[in-house]
């Protein structure tokens, strides 16, 4: 994230806003399982597995989606060179848009597939050599590295733009809540505006130079 300038860090916590968003969407739908946040879901399969295993179908099953979506995103970010950016980004509009039809014709099992599938591939928009620089769908890395950057300026040592990681895990925080909100209020046209943010973001990734 520091590495970044203005812009691209921005860019990232919007991004990490429209990844809050439809985890908010999902996770209501799902009855508390989360379409991106995958480390609760394996602690859900976990005390399924333990406790009752007729219930361990759904996580695991959103647990392999998102690798498969992280594996497609991969492909194509690696494909699509110096574009990576908008061609990843266009992946999970088409994706939340889909599951944005699931859920008009009532396939909530479709949805949450597609949900899941496209919070999985949005994790390779920030990349460098290959490995994710910046995780959007995830933030306990985030918090940490904030916290690191704390105790940093508080020893008078601090790397400038430490704060961003706040800024990041403040993105996804305000996407949830506009998420539950419009997932209370519009349940059937909330992923149809997160779809269609996605793809504007693909349009404005874009005009986003190359990095270095």
């Amino acid at each position: 994230m520091l590495r970044y300038n203005r812009p691209r860090r921005q860019f990232a916590v919007v991004l990490a806003g429209l990844a809050g968003f439809v985890d908010a969407v999902g996770f209501i739908s799902a009855s508390g399982y989360f379409v991106s946040f995958m480390s609760g879901n394996t602690t859900r399969l976990g005390v399924a597995l333990g406790t009752d295993p007729a219930q361990a179908l759904l996580p695991a099953l959103l647990i392999i989606g998102f690798l498969v979506g992280v594996t497609a995103g991969a492909l194509i970010a690696l494909r699509a060179g110096p574009l990576r950016k908008p061609a990843v980004l266009a992946c999970v509009a088409a994706l939340l848009l889909a599951g944005a039809g699931a859920r008009a014709v009532g396939s909530e099992w479709l949805m949450l597939m597609a949900l899941v599938l496209a919070m999985g591939a949005i994790n390779n928009t920030f990349q460098r050599g290959g490995e994710v620089t910046v995780g959007l769908t995830y933030m306990t890395g985030a918090l940490v590295r904030l916290g690191q950057g704390f105790a940093l300026w508080l020893a008078g040592k601090a790397e400038r733009g430490w704060a961003a990681w706040g800024a990041l895990w403040a993105g996804l925080l305000c996407g949830a809540v506009l998420g539950a909100l419009l997932q209370s209020r519009l349940p059937m046209g909330c992923l149809w505006i997160a779809g269609i943010a996605a793809a504007l973001m693909a349009l404005l990734a874009i005009r986003l130079p190359a990095e270095s």
